[in-house]
């Protein structure tokens, strides 16, 4: 079988996975604690705590890097001659505190793309995570799924994070967030990326 050579083809969507420094992840948390109003209306997540951040465009360099970082990762992934990247645009900066028994059912976002970044995850909810015996991802995990579950197809990536993870991946992506028990908080930062703007909104925001 050695000697046999073959080629294997990548499937379904470009998921990226990189850190995000401890500067930007400190100044995330801060601002986002800072953060008062409600994004629970507009969201899918059943989370007594979900915040829109006050100012968004403190990140703009921040994500711009991380934009120009998936379009460079894209090109590699599907193989193709890198071309001139879209420009994309934060539309949405949101940040979520996840409690015992809080979840995610399965969604997608609008937008080109969306992300996840993982600011806290406590040590009791990794302890939780590391004693569960099942075969998802567990307690406190996130799994993506594309396309029908059939034999010999991969239709889902079940993960569970670590702090400073950030997973940047189509919007249209389904993907969703387990429960756990632990008495403590795991605290996430999402938002959603257009690769456009109307123009009423660049007034409104003086952008």
């Amino acid at each position: 079988m050695d000697q046999i050579q073959y080629n294997l083809y990548h499937w379904g969507p470009c998921i990226l996975k990189t850190k995000v420094d401890q500067n930007t992840q400190d100044l995330l948390l801060s601002e986002g604690k800072a953060s008062k109003e409600d994004a629970s209306p507009e969201l899918a997540g059943v989370l007594n705590n979900q915040f829109h951040y006050r100012d968004k465009h403190k990140f703009d360099q921040f994500f711009a890097g991380m934009f120009n970082l998936y379009t460079h990762a894209f090109s590699t992934w599907k193989k193709t001659k890198k071309v001139k990247p879209p420009t994309f645009y934060l539309e949405k900066l949101w940040i979520n505190f996840q409690s015992s028994n809080e979840f995610n059912p399965p969604h997608s976002h609008g937008g080109a793309l969306s992300f996840v970044i993982f600011l806290k995850i406590p040590m009791e909810l990794r302890t939780e995570n590391q004693n569960y015996k099942g075969l998802s991802a567990g307690p406190g995990g996130i799994t993506f799924i594309y396309g029908d579950v059939e034999e010999y197809c991969i239709t889902a990536q079940s993960l569970f994070p670590e702090e400073g993870d950030i997973f940047i991946f189509p919007a249209w992506l389904k993907h969703w967030v387990y429960p756990f028990k632990s008495d403590c908080t795991r605290i996430s930062v999402s938002g959603n990326i257009v690769d456009s703007v109307k123009l009423n909104r660049l007034k409104k925001n003086g952008r």
